[in-house]
């Protein structure tokens, strides 16, 4: 079995019954976050792009649990800059095997820098979106992303038992363009996320799950709280 935890904003954790990995673990500062860094117990921390709410606890948690951090070769190398101990670097459209399952790399449409204590900016390579094959399962992780064509690229390709999809506004997918975004991609249950973190990225969860069960019916909404999971 394949269990997904929501730990807030962009943040999910994948289990089964033998590994986890994190996704985009922005805890620490996070209004809504359901753990502490010291909290997870993780075989790896994937991290979509550089922007401080996704990268957020990356290096302190790979190092606590003496695992890598997994992302573009840009990012990975910033982070081990920073002290990250381990480090896998793949790029857009590569895939590694790994012991707790396979991570591929595709296309999301974002930026993708950390701004430094003193404003400086350091480029961290292209943004993307993340699938995750475990157990058996296929879950995506949009990362943060607007709405681009190749999501039905992505869906064709590979058989989504779980999407987390952004639906915030203003730095993604807004709700319709994540409708969008769920009829091209074909998930069996999708699950919004980067919303209401902060006031600029309000939206209306229930609002999304309306809209999605009037336009494909055949996918199933999940609408998460902090610390909530959906299992496959």
């Amino acid at each position: 079995m394949v269990k997904a935890t929501f730990l807030g904003h962009a943040c999910v954790m994948v289990s089964t019954d033998a590994h986890s990995v994190v996704i985009d673990p922005f805890l620490t500062g996070n209004p809504k976050a359901a753990a502490k860094p010291e909290d997870l117990k993780v075989d790896a921390v994937i991290v979509t792009h550089g922007h401080g709410d996704h990268l957020g606890d990356a290096i302190e948690i790979a190092n606590r649990n003496n695992c890598p951090i997994i992302g573009v070769y840009e990012l990975v190398t910033y982070c081990q800059r920073k002290g990250a101990k381990q480090g896998h670097p793949l790029h857009i459209g590569g895939s590694y095997n790994f012991p707790f399952g396979r991570v591929k790399l595709v296309p999301a449409w974002h930026g993708s820098a950390f701004v430094e204590e003193d404003g400086s900016i350091v480029y961290t390579g292209n943004p993307a979106g993340v699938l995750l094959f475990m157990d058996g399962k296929t879950v995506y992780h949009a990362g943060d992303t607007g709405l681009f064509g190749d999501m039905k690229l992505i869906g064709d390709r590979h058989s989504i038992d779980l999407a987390f999809l952004p639906i915030g506004g203003n730095f993604t997918m807004d709700i319709d363009d994540a409708v969008e975004a769920t009829k091209l991609l074909r998930p069996k249950i999708v699950v919004p996320m980067h919303y209401g973190t902060f006031p600029v990225i309000e939206a209306d969860p229930a609002e999304f799950a309306q809209k999605v069960q009037a336009a494909v019916p055949e996918v199933t909404v999940k609408i998460l709280q902090p610390g909530e999971s959906v299992s496959l």
